[in-house]
Formats: C-alpha cells, structure tokens, sequence
C-alpha cells in the first residue's frame, strides 16, 4: 500500500511546485530537470512521521529502479536518504504509474553496477562524488 498519512510539501517553493506540478499531470509537466527525467519519492519523515515527496534523477534498468543520494555532492546526505534509511517503505511515481516498494542501501557489488547507470541518467553524478568525500549512497528500491 502506498504511502499515506499527512503530506508535509517540501519549505522550498520550486521543489513543492514541481511535485505539485508532477503529481497533477500524472508526469506529464514537471517531469524534468535540465532536460533529464524525474521521479517522485515519497518517504516518511523520520522525526516526524509525515510524508514527504522529492523530485529525483530517473535511473531505472529493466524496469528495477535506484535512486542516488548525492545532494549534489554536500558532505551530508540528503534528509530523503534518512527517513528511507529510519523506514524503507516507500513510493515511486514514475509518470502515471505509483509502485510501492523497499529501499536499501546498495551493496559494493550493486553499486558498481548501478553507478555507471546513473551517471548515463544524469552526467553530474561523477562530480558530485569527486566533491565530496562521502561515498555517495546508491539506494535500490524493490518490490514490497
């Protein structure tokens, strides 16, 4: 079952409009960021139980999704990459489709498997890792 509870939009005005935008045409505007495509995940937040949604980097293979937890190479992660890490139940809207599904941190062996994948998905990715000296987390999302 999807993810529900109170919807909490992101305190940055073009994150929330554009998962609002997302969520209103299935996918159809919104879905984009310097001409790449976007998902939607939805995690709940782990300090306060709210649902939270975030636009990311589509890296999808042979219908399996991953999403990378880079915060444009910040040496933090991202607050997205805690809750899911605090609850792995989450939501993936690619589109018009909404898949429930588990996230967990990829393995060294997933990873480099999946690192080159996202890089092709989006290019900056290799910088992003070069910046920071965090090993930036590859998150496999799987069918509950």
């Amino acid at each position: 079952m999807p993810l529900e509870g109170n919807y909490v939009p992101s305190a940055w005005p073009p994150i929330a409009d554009q998962v609002a935008l997302y969520e209103a045409t299935d996918g159809k505007e919104g879905d984009t960021l310097d001409g790449k495509p976007v998902i939607i995940l939805s995690t709940r937040g782990r300090q306060t139980g709210d649902v939270r949604k975030t636009p990311l980097m589509r890296v999808e293979h042979d219908g399996r999704y991953v999403v990378v937890a880079s915060m444009g190479g910040a040496p933090q992660h991202p607050v997205w990459y805690l809750n899911l890490v605090a609850d792995p139940h989450v939501t993936l809207q690619d589109g018009a489709e909404v898949t429930d599904l588990r996230a967990r941190t990829a393995n060294a062996e997933e990873r480099a498997l999946w690192w080159p994948r996202a890089t092709a998905a989006w290019p900056p990715y290799t910088d992003y890792q070069k910046n920071t000296d965090r090993e930036i987390p590859v998150v496999i999302l799987e069918p509950v």
